[in-house]
């Protein structure tokens, strides 16, 4: 991937030391599956809009993300979203500073409409380009709300991600495990499917998860004794085995005691492995994030298990854990500060890895 890097800048003052001028105005564009997000971040921290236009109503007649319908709709909702995102900030587009753009991983059709627009709007305006890691955003999501300590671990869980990520300064990134099959996210939505809850299922999976008194007992898989590494594909066959067999015996399918058995499995292994990744690296902050962060029953448990650990939980509002541009706005205020900037062959990647970005 081509990068350039500018000698004076406002990201040179940062880094020297010396006092900006004026803040640092980056607009954020995220379309790596579907939602169209578009934001103005100031100075890494400070939302000044964040404008999403989610495409739940539409996928889910089909069960799930059709890529083709995604991107059709991304390309509909762009403009209106850079308009709505300008007029709310209050800055006009001659003191932006920087563009940023999430350029993977995600669906590629639609990460190639979000990278369109950022490389015509940069050209247009003569301004730097940023392109930035979709997990990367997530787990800065936390940024625009918590100050960060490092080394920190943050635990990533979302549809197409589970992953234990070690953070020993900014922008430095090493996982250290990630999921050998579905991610949690994933099999929480197909675990939905089975028992006829709508999409997306995993709010649905959380809140049957929280009413049920009694759940159907599942397994845990826990691989092998020292690995951080995750695996839900056991699981979910485990799930759709009792469906069947409730049904192959003509009973009532059990749908909340099997979701409260089905997110205590999960929970059980991520707070577990999280934790003791957390003493084995030193951590001083355990950090959530994803889609999945949203999860009530997750949220719980981690920070029963962080407060016997004395380790700070971080975990981002609702708003900022499923898909939107401000905490790719966040992540892109890692490259301004050290002038790193893409060209205009910036391309989408589907499987971009995080470790390289």
């Amino acid at each position: 991937m081509s990068k350039t890097t500018r000698d004076t800048s406002e990201a040179d003052q940062i880094t020297t030391g010396t006092p900006a001028t004026k803040p640092v105005y980056i607009l954020a564009i995220e379309t790596s599956c579907d939602e169209t997000s578009v934001a103005i971040i100031e100075n890494g921290t400070i939302i000044r809009s964040n404008k999403i236009s989610s495409q739940i109503d539409t996928h889910q007649r089909f069960g799930g993300v059709v890529p083709e319908v995604a991107s059709r709709k991304h390309v509909e909702s762009i403009t209106r979203m850079l308009e709505q995102a300008v007029d709310e900030a209050g800055v006009s587009l001659h003191e932006l500073s920087a563009i940023a753009v999430t350029e993977g991983p995600g669906l590629i059709g639609a990460l190639l409409v979000g990278v369109v627009a950022g490389k015509a709007l940069a050209s247009a305006l003569g301004l730097p380009l940023i392109g930035v890691h979709h997990i990367a955003g997530h787990i800065y999501a936390n940024q625009l709300v918590h100050e960060l300590v490092y080394p920190c671990l943050s635990l990533v869980v979302s549809g197409g991600h589970t992953e234990l990520v070690l953070l020993e300064g900014p922008g430095s990134f090493k996982i250290i495990g990630r999921t050998r099959d579905d991610a949690a996210g994933e099999a929480y939505d197909k675990v939905a499917r089975a028992m006829g809850l709508p999409y997306p299922g995993g709010p649905h999976v959380d809140r049957l998860a929280q009413e049920a008194d009694t759940e159907v007992k599942l397994p845990r898989s826990w691989l092998e004794a020292d690995s951080y590494d995750f695996s839900f594909s056991g699981l979910k066959s485990a799930v759709l085995n009792v469906v069947n067999q409730s049904k192959m015996r003509g009973e009532t399918v059990q749908v909340a005691q099997i979701a409260k058995g089905f997110q205590a499995s999960v929970i059980d292994v991520l707070v577990e492995k999280a934790s003791r990744a957390v003493r084995a690296y030193g951590a001083k902050q355990l950090l959530l994030a994803g889609g999945v962060a949203a999860n009530k029953g997750l949220r719980s448990a981690l920070a029963v298990r962080c407060e016997e650990l004395g380790v700070p939980l971080l975990v981002p509002p609702h708003s900022l854990c499923t898909d939107n541009a401000a905490m790719i706005g966040a992540a892109a205020f890692l490259k301004w500060e050290r002038g790193e900037f893409d060209t205009m062959e910036l391309k989408a990647e589907a499987q971009l890895d995080l470790e390289t970005w």
